[in-house]
């Protein structure tokens, strides 16, 4: 068996998944004040899994994140609708959405809460799971 010369992109890959996660997660956060939110942050999650996938393998992979990405699919559905329906307990229309300001959160300051952050949530499981899904049906297709 001959090994490939690859430790220019194992290293590499080290630092663009760092980045591609840290700013999945400010997209995710700045989503709902923002462009950005739970779509296009899981998408960023997802290139950056599959980056890991391609570089260091699927058995090294799921060593590491041992997680059935199937599993996000209802997961991050149940979290969108019951955040959606959530809205029917305080007599508002469907997918309503309020937030709230938090002062004096340690390390943070001051902070807004909004419920659209809970639905970006669900949509950002689900479509991390979704497109890792089928992204790695297709790679583990022989």
């Amino acid at each position: 068996m001959m090994r490939t010369n690859d430790l220019i992109l194992r290293t590499t890959t080290i630092l663009i998944a760092f980045i591609l996660l840290a700013f999945s997660i400010y997209l995710f956060l700045a989503g709902h004040n923002a462009p950005g939110g739970g779509f296009i942050g899981g998408l960023m999650t997802a290139a950056a899994i599959v980056l890991m996938y391609m570089t260091y393998g699927y058995d090294q992979v799921n060593k590491i994140i041992p997680i059935n990405f199937r599993y996000l699919i209802p997961v991050g559905l149940l979290i969108a609708v019951l955040t959606g329906s959530g809205s029917f307990l305080f007599d508002e229309p469907f997918m309503s959405q309020t937030f709230a300001h938090l002062h004096h959160v340690p390390i943070f300051g001051e902070m807004e809460l909004a419920t659209a952050m809970l639905f970006d949530l669900g949509v950002y499981l689900t479509v991390v799971g979704i497109t890792l899904t089928i992204i790695l049906s297709i790679a583990n297709d022989q």
